[in-house]
């Protein structure tokens, strides 16, 4: 989510959504599209009286099933194979993609589901991920130099955990093969919606 100016040390949780006027001004265009169709959605639900739940993950990782690689998984392979001189230690919430199937599973599954709900399973620094690729791939080309960079704030998942989800650790989201050796994901993904009028299902 995309909130300036949020106070340090403050977790987000399923009552935060982006600041749309910031994501506008700053051509955040993926995020507000993003958050303006959740709104319209709950708008939506209201008015016609439906049952909904959204799961939000943070950036998702894991296999994908297709062969290709999508837009945002390019950057991974740009992070493993273009020997970037300089990159910014920005930390990032991430999630696995099979513990997202999870926690959509149990939204729709688990009767007492209900609202928002927000999904992501570690905090991870450039430099980390950097540094745990390298113990497990260690003939990439990875960057050369890593600078300062910008926190995240926490995204609490206790809403989605008290539901029965667990998440795999960062070392098993990233044991699958990398590209060359077959497809790791790295996909950006701001929401998954479920209406569950007579047990139907809306994406």
């Amino acid at each position: 989510m995309m909130i300036p100016n949020w106070p340090k040390g403050q977790p987000i949780d399923e009552s935060c959504w982006s600041d749309k006027e910031f994501c506008k001004r700053n051509e955040h265009f993926y995020c507000i599209s993003k958050t303006e169709a959740e709104s319209k959605a709950w708008e939506y639900v209201k008015k016609n009286g439906l049952d909904m739940v959204t799961v939000c993950p943070s950036i998702i990782i894991g296999p994908m099933l297709q062969s290709s690689m999508n837009a945002s998984s390019l950057f991974l392979i740009k992070l493993l194979k273009e020997g970037i001189e300089e990159m910014a230690n920005n930390q990032r919430g991430a999630v696995d993609v099979r513990n997202v199937a999870d926690a959509i599973l149990l939204a729709y599954e688990k009767p007492e589901a209900e609202g928002r709900y927000i999904c992501s399973a570690y905090r991870a620094r450039m430099e980390e991920l950097i540094d745990q690729l390298k113990t497990m791939y260690p003939n990439y080309n990875y960057p050369k130099k890593v600078k300062e960079g910008e926190d995240q704030p926490t995204l609490c998942c206790e809403k989605l955990e008290k539901l029965g989800w667990k998440y795999m650790t960062l070392e098993e989201s990233l044991r699958e093969k990398l590209p060359g050796e077959g497809y790791l994901a790295l996909r950006y993904m701001c929401l998954a919606c479920y209406m569950r009028p007579l047990k139907g299902l809306l994406v």
